[in-house]
């Protein structure tokens, strides 16, 4: 049980279907859907994305989200959101009511049922050994499903080794996945799009207007869309062709796409706290982290692709120099030991100093050429009034006039992700950074991440951009092992 709580704090947030509804087969043999804990954790609200199919909670579950549900943590939280989640839906049901199932009230004729499986042990002395509690969980199944061979009883768990071990067993077994807004990573959206050429020997009707300094280009949609992208196209998205021209998206709107017209050379001489991009998508990039119209910025990428310096830059500029922020919030995600904070010695910015070591090197990395590089760092810190934080003791909070910058964003779950994203107030702005090749959490996958959910649901807003920074900047070795390690 205590390597199994070590990782449940880490459960990626996804909802599953039924699997023969997504793909529009009807079946109609009953189905009961079993839910592993990390599901629950994951998203406590799961057991109401079944449609009209009976939820079964196992009795070693409800156990294991009260050894888990005590402290500050993001796991903490959602095994109590979980468990009051339970309780609604059950209310004051007698035992046989919930052995026999409680409607799911959701305002629909189709609702489901929820019912706690009791322990059945063994499965007729056919069962795998129960001193671990996922086998436990497996044996109730297969004694369930001895019982009512009529009926279809699927394990839902985002472990992936119980998926293996329950279809050893002859049980159906499966992911939850209902949140899971991409089937393959490679449809995420990059925030660019690169066109061959020349893009205006690809335009054949346009109308250009010029409102002050800005020069707007309205193009019809499905030119856009499906003469020369091939794809959708979102706010805040660019636009690059080989001859130094870089649209940026404005809108998207009554049939017409608005691009906004950059040059090249010219994104490419911004500069942030001394910083200059070296390459068109840090270009891009830095242009969303400086907009003040822009209230939520992801930047995802291969390690040492420039996105903490070029997020740190940002923010330090827009903080000391143009004063639109009071403080930088910098924060990340810490799984292996997100409950130990409390036993390391120091400040909380002390104890989230081993896993912030990222921010404090890219401040120095950005006045390694100063007389007294120390001196500049310690009077950056104090006039940008940067402040570590512990993620599970952000829930909660307000951050008004802030910016607020998540590191290692990759291993968090969407649900986790909006709990953080939430806590921005009046005049925050939020940036995200992560790496979906770098994924530390057990029950995560680059498709499950909070990041590429978040990513794929902020893409049509308006205050809201996202890049995907290409290549390897930090060093000639840095890149080749990028590359080929």
């Amino acid at each position: 049980m205590e390597e199994r709580a070590a990782t449940l704090h880490s459960v990626s947030a996804a909802k599953s279907q039924p699997s023969n509804a997504r793909h529009g087969q009807p079946d109609a043999t009953p189905k009961t859907y079993v839910l592993d804990t990390n599901v629950l954790i994951h998203d406590p609200n799961s057991l109401l994305n079944f449609e009209e199919h009976r939820v079964a909670i196992p009795m070693t579950v409800l156990e294991e989200l009260d050894r888990l549900k005590t402290g500050k943590s993001h796991t903490a939280s959602d095994c109590r959101a979980a468990i009051r989640q339970i309780d609604r839906v059950l209310g004051q049901a007698s035992p046989a009511e919930v052995e026999a199932g409680i409607p799911i009230n959701r305002g629909r004729t189709d609702q489901g049922t929820l019912t706690v499986l009791m322990p059945r042990g063994g499965a007729g002395g056919t069962g795998l050994p129960e001193h671990v509690n996922d086998n436990r969980i497996i044996n109730d199944v297969m004694a369930m499903k001895m019982a009512d061979p009529d009926s279809r009883y699927v394990l839902v768990t985002k472990d992936i080794n119980m998926r293996l071990k329950a279809r050893a067993c002859g049980i159906d077994a499966e992911d939850y996945q209902n949140d899971q807004l991409v089937s393959d990573i490679k449809q995420l959206t990059r925030g660019f799009f690169e066109v061959p050429g020349s893009f205006w020997d690809k335009v054949t009707e346009v109308d250009t207007v010029q409102e002050g300094a800005e020069t707007l280009h309205h193009l019809p949609h499905g030119l856009v869309v499906g003469d020369i992208l091939g794809e959708e196209v979102y706010p805040n998205q660019f636009i690059l062709d080989e001859q130094g021209f870089v649209g940026r998206i404005v809108s998207v709107r009554d049939g017409v796409v608005t691009l906004r017209h950059h040059k090249a050379e010219t994104l490419m001489d911004q500069e942030a706290w001394g910083l200059k991009p070296m390459n068109i998508q840090q270009a891009v990039a830095l242009h969303l982290l400086l907009d003040p119209d822009i209230h939520l910025v992801t930047l995802t990428g291969a390690a040492g692709s420039g996105k903490t310096i070029l997020a740190l830059a940002a923010a330090i500029e827009m903080t000391v120099e143009q004063r639109r922020f009071n403080k930088i919030i910098a924060t990340r995600s810490t799984p292996p030991l997100a409950e130990e904070h409390g036993f390391l010695p120091g400040t909380e910015e002390e104890k989230m100093d081993p896993w912030l070591g990222a921010i404090n090197d890219n401040i120095e990395a950005l006045h390694l050429n100063d007389e007294n590089p120390q001196g500049s760092i310690q009077y950056v810190k104090e006039r940008a009034n940067i402040q570590f934080k512990a993620l599970n003791y952000i829930r909660g909070r307000s951050f008004q006039k802030s910016l607020i910058l998540i590191d290692e964003s990759q291993n968090l779950t969407p649900h986790q992700m909006k709990a953080i994203i939430t806590r921005a107030g009046e005049g925050s702005k939020v940036v995200c950074l992560g790496n979906l090749a770098q994924i530390d959490t057990p029950y995560l996958s680059p498709i499950s991440s909070g990041l590429t959910y978040m990513t794929e649901r902020f893409k049509g807003f308006e205050h809201g951009g996202s890049v995907q920074l290409m290549g390897v900047p930090r060093s000639l070795l840095a890149e080749y092992a990028e590359t080929w390690l």
